[in-house]
């Protein structure tokens, strides 16, 4: 593996597309597989004092290095001695989905105070489950009445990334929206499978925009901190979505009725990105999946395709710390790179996902960086992706690290679930 640090272009498929030369804010973006430079990725196995690491032993020391300096460089640090109280069920069906679940409303507490930060938690697990069961936790876009035709799951309140057209009120709009995602979240047919699924609206835990953190937990905690000055590692906001997955698992933990050692976390998109730094932060996740996560998720940042460390912190600079920028025109400086992050989830199984058209979050560099992760699974006696070839399409490989590429675009499908539900089967079952 060491001997194939430098990945060159002709690892790719081919053309793609076209060069898009200027993006709208004049940032080069590249679509071209065969215009992908040389570049040198940061060795996970290498200690930062220069000591390789060569036996499972050692990895933890490592580890503890890499989550450090994915803190320090690119997510941010969570503050210490944030509030882990347990929070209270607000709501009970027995006989949801036709009798097909138990559903259940928990408002879990993210900060203390007049006005707390609550994340609105939708659990659903098989009415007739009779022993503990896997589930699968996400957060969703756009509220959790999205995810469910079902009347009676209350509309998400505050901040909404989509504002209602002229004439209609808040309230309307959403209503609107009652169960638009529900093709992204199979409810009926995971827990036909024998699995619960927990999701909750990211917008609970901070609005998803560059001031957002003023209504968000960042502001909540930075409120009881008179005088306190934003620091360059501070914290961002995949770091607040992806504490706000870890207090969902505090609570999911806490029922009988839920397997607590069997809980995936999955996210798609920005949401894959967090799903997969919550699932590299806290080892209770006993699998993670990255749905499309693309550049500050699984895709390798020293690729130059698709969106890049430049376009994603211009467009999107609340996502990440105030120092991730620095390296907007110097990546190769980074001292780490996306195949580390996955490397974090190891021993625990992983699953990323790409889509044939979803170019801008680079298929071959999430693939690539699965593989590159493979050495710290073999290393801990694990197996990983095959190679450097990606798979056919819509055919999934692996099996502690798992992969596909589906045809289509850039979406959450019941395609992408099957896959899923395989590879949980073969951890979580």
């Amino acid at each position: 593996m060491s001997s194939l640090r430098t990945c060159l272009g002709w690892l790719g498929c081919g053309c793609l597309s076209a060069w898009a030369v200027q993006s709208p804010v004049a940032i080069p973006i590249n679509e071209v597989e065969s215009a992908v430079p040389p570049y040198t990725l940061p060795d996970t196995l290498t200690l930062q004092s220069g000591q390789r690491v060569t036996t499972a032993a050692q990895w933890p020391r490592r580890r503890d290095e890499l989550v450090r300096l994915f803190e320090e460089h690119v997510y941010g640090r969570i503050p210490a001695g944030l509030p882990r109280e347990r929070g209270w069920v607000v709501e009970t069906r027995t006989h949801a989905l036709g009798g097909k679940a138990i559903r259940q409303r928990i408002q879990v507490p993210l900060s203390k105070g007049p006005r707390p930060i609550l994340l609105d938690l939708l659990v659903y697990r098989p009415a007739q489950a009779t022993r503990p069961v896997p589930m699968f936790l996400g957060l969703n876009f756009d509220g959790n009445h999205t995810i469910t035709h079902e009347a009676d799951v209350p509309l998400a309140r505050g901040w909404v990334a989509n504002r209602p057209r002229s004439g209609v009120t808040r309230n309307e709009a959403r209503e609107s929206s009652r169960g638009s995602d529900a093709e992204a979240w199979p409810i009926e047919r995971i827990l036909e499978r024998g699995y619960g699924l927990a999701t909750a609206y990211y917008g609970d835990a901070e609005p998803d925009f560059d001031e957002g953190w003023k209504q968000g937990l960042r502001g909540a905690v930075a409120a009881r901190k008179p005088g306190h000055r934003a620091q360059p590692g501070d914290w961002g906001g995949i770091a607040v979505w992806s504490w706000a997955l870890t207090r969902a698992l505090d609570q999911l933990s806490l029922d009988p009725a839920i397997d607590r050692h069997k809980v995936a976390v999955i996210g798609h998109s920005r949401l894959g990105k967090t799903a997969l730094w919550a699932g590299a932060r806290d080892p209770r996740f006993a699998l993670v999946i990255a749905n499309e996560s693309g550049e500050g998720g699984a895709a390798l940042a020293r690729r130059f395709y698709g969106e890049t460390t430049l376009r994603i912190n211009t467009s999107f600079p609340h996502w990440f710390n105030g120092r991730f920028k620095d390296y907007n025109h110097r990546i190769g400086d980074l001292p780490v790179d996306q195949h580390e992050l996955v490397a974090l989830v190891a021993p625990r199984a992983v699953y990323i996902a790409s889509a044939e058209e979803d170019r801008w979050a680079d298929p071959r560099g999430e693939y690539l960086s699965g593989w590159q992760a493979s050495e710290v699974y073999r290393l801990l006696g694990q197996d990983g992706l095959p190679g450097p070839d990606m798979p056919a399409l819509n055919v999934s490989v692996g099996s502690s690290v798992g992969y596909h590429i589906r045809s289509g675009a850039h979406a959450l499908t019941p395609v992408d679930w099957e896959f899923y539900l395989q590879f949980a089967d073969r951890h979580l079952r």
